[in-house]
């Protein structure tokens, strides 16, 4: 069954969004790594991975339902941040909008009775209250030690023992 076209439209959108998200955190893992903070390059490396990932979900998604595919490019993602904090700011806010458009394409399936949609975009509901959660903890650790650059050592050896799923 094929999405009806206001469907397709926003699985489209999500996936290239998911493929911009995997370019941001691509772009955060290298200004880590010019901070000289591998163990945050390496998580942000992972979460590239995860978010190309699920933009392959959707465009898998529109294959198996024989809708358009439609990659577009992928915008350029900030590259400069004030510190470690900024930028796992900066993430955290970011997934908290992606869980928000996730949310809207739910609305959307449920109100357009696609409900192929909406099982798939149930384990996308899943991953962003993980996605959200697993910055926030970092954001809060890095929040409660301040400017310790010592405390902020110890986070990026923390971070850095993450490994790919």
């Amino acid at each position: 069954m094929v999405p009806n076209k206001k469907m397709e439209a926003l699985l489209n959108k999500q996936m290239n969004a998911e493929f911009y998200n995997s370019h941001l955190y691509q772009a955060m893992a290298g200004w880590f790594e010019g901070q000289n903070l591998p163990g945050f390059a390496s998580w942000m490396e992972i979460q590239a991975g995860e978010e190309r990932g699920h933009a392959m979900k959707f465009y898998n998604h529109l294959k198996e339902r024989r809708g358009a595919i439609l990659v577009g490019a992928v915008p350029a993602a900030p590259v400069k941040y004030k510190g470690a904090l900024d930028a796992i700011q900066a993430a955290f806010d970011h997934e908290v909008h992606v869980s928000q458009e996730i949310n809207k394409m739910m609305e959307t399936a449920l109100a357009e009775k696609d409900f192929a949609a909406v099982e798939m975009l149930r384990w996308f509901v899943t991953e962003q209250v993980e996605e959200e959660a697993n910055v926030d903890a970092i954001l809060q650790q890095l929040k409660m030690v301040g400017e310790s650059k010592g405390s902020l050592m110890y986070i990026d050896r923390h971070v850095g023992k993450r490994k790919a799923a």
